[in-house]
């Protein structure tokens, strides 16, 4: 059995990811506490089971970067997907999953920057800062880029 046949056969974990633009229609970006990269990525996090996902959204908001404060723009009605690469099957979330089925929402931030504090009791992230929306697809691992390129398409109407 190949890893990709074995990946094939694995579930999709269901995932919330979120887009927050700030005042100036920037996008919120992160690097993983878990990866030594240079890769950035927008806030996403699993959802619970028996629990929405715009619960598990807000949530995660809170969870990563400590704060509530935002405003909902638009929810994406498709879930999106995305296959890990095969080095990474069995490493992440215990081999139990072949990549994510995410819901997308697009928020707009209320708050200021010194609102915002990674260092929370769940910390995601080693940094942040502001990106340019049309620049998502060049910070994201090459495995999530098809993914940001579609998730810009449906949101580039309300940024």
């Amino acid at each position: 059995m190949t890893a990709t046949v074995f990946n094939e056969n694995l579930p999709y974990r269901p995932c919330a990811g979120m887009m927050l633009l700030n005042k100036k229609g920037q996008v919120f970006v992160g690097r993983r506490l878990d990866m030594v990269t240079e890769h950035w990525q927008m806030p996403q996090g699993g959802i619970d089971p028996g629990e929405e996902p715009l619960e598990a959204a807000i949530r995660e908001l809170d969870e990563e970067i400590g704060t509530q404060n935002v405003e909902l723009i638009r929810v994406l009605e498709d879930w999106l997907t995305y296959d890990l690469p095969d080095d990474l099957i069995g490493k992440v979330w215990k081999g139990k999953y072949r990549g994510q089925k995410q819901k997308w929402f697009l928020f707009r931030y209320l708050g200021e920057d010194q609102d915002i504090n990674i260092e929370t009791d769940h910390p995601e992230f080693s940094e942040w800062k502001w990106a340019e929306f049309s620049d998502l697809p060049s910070l994201i691992v090459p495995f999530k880029r098809d993914l940001y390129e579609t998730i810009l398409e449906k949101f580039s109407p309300f940024v």
